[in-house]
Parts: C-alpha cells; sequence; structure tokens
C-alpha cells in the first residue's frame, strides 16, 4: 500500500489523486504567531488585491505557490499544477498522451476547485511552511479549512502532497508510479464494488421475494451508482449472470483495459443466505468463471 498518497494525518485515501485535493489536515487556525517564525497575519488589510485571500501574499511565497497550484488545476493545467508538488518525479516523464490517460481522474478534481481559494495564513520557518486554505473536503465536497505544508528546494516552495516513503518511491518509479496506483486503486474500488452490489442484491430480494436482478434494475432502484454500468471512471467492467431463474446470481468485474486500468479480475457467487469471499486472479483481463 505504499504508493498511496496519504495526508499529513496519514489517512490513506481511496481515489487516485484525491490527495491532491486534500493534501492538508482540517485545522481551526487562530493567531498565528510564533519566535523565529515569519507568519502572515489573518484578516489583512493588504490582502484586497488576493482575490479570496484573508492575508497579503507576495511572489514566490508558500501561499502563492498554494494558490497557483489550485488555479492551474482548476484550469486544466495539470502538469504545471503537479510540477509544484513533490509528485513532480512521477509525472515530468510522461508525454502529454499518457497524461490524457489519468485525464478523466484529474479533470473530476478540477471541478472541485473553487473559483476563488480562500487562503488565510502562513508561517514560514526555515525551509518549511504551512499555508491554511479552505479546499473541498473529499467526502462532502464542502469547502473545510486545512493546512497545507510546503518545503523549499533550491528557493522554491513545493507542496507536499505524499510523505517521505511515498517520495522515495516516486523518484524510483518516476512515471510508472502513476500507473501502478491507479490500478491499485481500481483494484481496491472493484473489490469494494462488488460488496456493494452484493448488499444491493440482498436488499432488492428482501422486497421482491428473494429474486435477484441484473445491474441495471438495481441502478433504476437507486441500490447502485450509475457508474457501475461504465468503466470510464471506475477502470472496471461489472456484470451480473442470474443463475436458477433469478434464485442466485454471480457477479464479476474485470479490468476496462489490462495493465493500464486492473490486473486482477473477480467474481463471487451468492445463493442468498451469505456472501462467499471474493475470489480475484490475474486471468489476463478476461472475466472470471468463463
Amino acid at each position: 500500500m505504499g504508493r498511496k498518497f496519504l495526508m499529513p494525518s496519514f489517512l490513506l485515501c481511496t481515489a487516485i489523486f484525491v490527495a491532491i485535493i486534500s493534501i492538508g489536515c482540517a485545522t481551526s487556525v487562530g493567531n498565528i504567531s510564533g519566535t523565529g517564525v515569519q507568519a502572515a497575519e489573518l484578516n489583512n488589510p493588504r490582502a484586497a488585491s488576493s482575490g479570496s485571500a484573508t492575508i497579503a501574499i507576495t511572489p514566490n511565497s508558500p501561499a502563492e505557490t498554494v494558490r497557483a497550484f489550485y488555479k492551474n488545476l482548476r484550469e486544466k493545467k495539470f502538469r504545471e499544477a503537479i510540477f509544484l508538488t513533490n509528485l513532480r518525479p512521477a509525472i515530468e516523464g510522461l508525454t502529454d498522451t499518457e497524461l490524457r490517460d489519468f485525464r478523466v481522474d484529474l479533470e473530476s478534481i478540477a471541478r472541485g476547485v473553487p473559483a476563488e481559494l480562500e487562503i488565510n495564513g502562513e508561517i514560514v520557518s526555515g525551509e518549511k511552511a504551512t499555508v491554511t486554505a479552505k479546499i473541498p473536503d473529499e467526502d462532502s465536497e464542502k469547502l473545510v479549512q486545512r493546512e497545507i505544508r510546503l518545503r523549499r528546494e533550491n528557493g522554491v516552495w513545493i507542496i507536499l502532497t505524499v510523505d517521505e516513503a511515498a517520495e522515495q518511491i516516486i523518484k524510483k518509479e518516476g512515471k510508472n508510479y502513476f500507473y501502478a496506483l491507479r490500478i491499485e486503486t481500481h483494484e481496491d474500488e472493484a473489490r469494494s464494488m462488488l460488496e456493494r452490489i452484493s448488499k444491493a442484491q440482498i436488499a432488492y430480494a428482501m422486497q421482491n421475494g428473494g429474486a435477484f436482478a441484473e445491474i441495471q434494475k438495481l441502478v433504476d432502484e437507486k441500490l447502485l451508482p450509475p457508474d457501475v454500468k461504465t468503466s470510464e471512471s471506475t477502470g472496471y467492467v461489472y456484470a451480473v449472470k442470474m443463475i436458477d431463474a433469478g434464485k442466485r446470481f454471480a457477479a464479476t468485474a474485470s479490468p476496462a483495459k489490462y495493465g493500464k486500468s486492473g490486473r486482477l479480475s473477480f467474481v463471487f457467487e451468492s445463493d442468498g443466505h451469505h456472501i462467499p469471499k471474493i475470489v480475484s486472479k490475474d486471468n489476463g483481463g478476461k472475466p472470471l468463471g468463463q
């Protein structure tokens, strides 16, 4: 699990690029001050020219780096945005064509970035800095105040989106890091989706005389999300097969693009009395049980 993005609280993120938009810890910021620390005070009247910022933002400062990062994300300048983070080694080797492989993931993040980013705190201590800003929460999508950590390298501030262990892996794997991370994430989500399908089937059967249903019916009944029908965002193809006239079912998940969106195929069957263990295997991209 070493490739997962980590927030400073070391909670694992479940989506490929979720950490890019939730790179800080939720915080309650009061007065910012400290011995030997340069602090940008909250509600600084000099910040009127900084959009929604409540502090004065100076060129080449940590706060300016954070603002530029989210501005680039919103404008879908993904390479420029990630260059401002310690994920840079994972993207600088990607061609424009390869970068487009991740466009769906990145664009979903860009849609959540507010037009005006409220930056309301900056603390600089030597080569390290912390900026507080209101950014979208990965779960509720509401704006929450978070601390964003930065480090100065060769006179330039970079945002820390992963911990030191993951950073070393990124430097070693280079552009392969994002591909491996996406595969791990999609495989984790495929297993979770199969579990969700199973629960949806149980809920449906309880209201329909023990009979199970096809995926479309489960979506129509709002027991499953619509994206289960497409591999565009999930990276996997899901299918449900009716057995014994709907008294049993088998559900499978197979990678839409073997080696790119996933490697493992998954399957489980249910007779309505229990939930068997999900079986996974590298089947060359083909569904299991066929």
